[in-house]
């Protein structure tokens, strides 16, 4: 275990970066539950995490120090259990605002917490949310992004990553800076009550919105277009049979 110091506020101000873990987001879990003290945006970074997790218990799987795994800390007590969306809508223009510096219109966000490049996938996050009472008490906000990987496995669809885009490698710890600076500044937005500008801004960026697209849901693929996200995150999508709103793993993407 390692610690060193980012430039900023607080996001990424404790740095612990560990050579080998699970799960980052585990690990960060783990930690409070006993009790174990860190500070408002300490960020977990992993050189290789070999149980990574996705939403709903999917896997993670990134190439030993091509790209970046890691967690940061978020303390959002300012939010109430129901709010929760908000947050991954900060976060998610957070990471938004980063690739766009790279790759302009091209970067997207794919509901409910996938980063995309046109229509690939570059990276992803898993927000795990302790809560206390009727508040969030810990946000544990688990990041993976592909930067320097090249290769990725025959039955992994639509992926790509930096250096696939772009032809270049990058400095890892260079875009982790950029990264933290960009979340506690959305963060701090969050924390103003800037939900308005935040849920506008969220929706310019979402992938394939208002364009109809084919989606398999209730057991059957069927056109769909995308209207918007609710107040609780779930998906609303116009359909041949009129509007219907979707929880996660309730409605798959098609990629076309």
């Amino acid at each position: 275990m390692q610690n060193n110091t980012f430039s900023g506020l607080f996001v990424g101000q404790n740095l612990i970066r560990l050579k080998e873990v699970d799960s980052t987001n585990t690990f960060l879990r783990d930690a409070l539950s006993k009790s174990t003290p860190f500070l408002d945006g300490t960020v977990i970074l992993a050189e290789k995490q070999f149980a990574g997790r996705g939403q709903s218990g999917n896997s993670w799987q990134s190439e030993e120090g091509k790209n970046l795994t890691f967690s940061i800390l978020l303390n959002p007590s300012f939010l109430q259990v129901e709010q929760q969306f908000e947050l991954n809508k900060a976060i998610s223009l957070a990471l938004n605002d980063v690739l766009y510096k790279y790759f302009n219109g091209k970067a997207h966000i794919k509901w409910p917490n996938d980063l995309y490049i046109d229509n690939k996938k570059i990276g992803g996050m898993l927000i795990e949310n302790i809560i206390q009472g009727s508040r969030i008490k810990h946000a544990i906000v688990g990041i993976g992004l592909n930067v320097n990987q090249s290769q990725f496995p025959d039955n992994l669809k639509n992926i790509s990553s930096f250096k696939q885009e772009l032809h270049q490698d990058y400095d890892l710890m260079g875009i982790l800076s950029e990264i933290c600076n960009s979340v506690e500044a959305r963060y701090l937005q969050l924390r103003a009550g800037a939900f308005e500008k935040l849920d506008k801004e969220y929706l310019q960026k979402l992938y394939l919105m208002h364009q109809w697209s084919l989606f398999k849901f209730d057991g059957r693929i069927e056109s769909g277009k995308i209207l918007g996200v609710s107040a609780i995150g779930q998906l609303l999508l116009e359909t041949t049979e009129g509007q219907k709103k979707f929880n996660n793993k309730e409605i798959e993407f098609i990629n076309q």
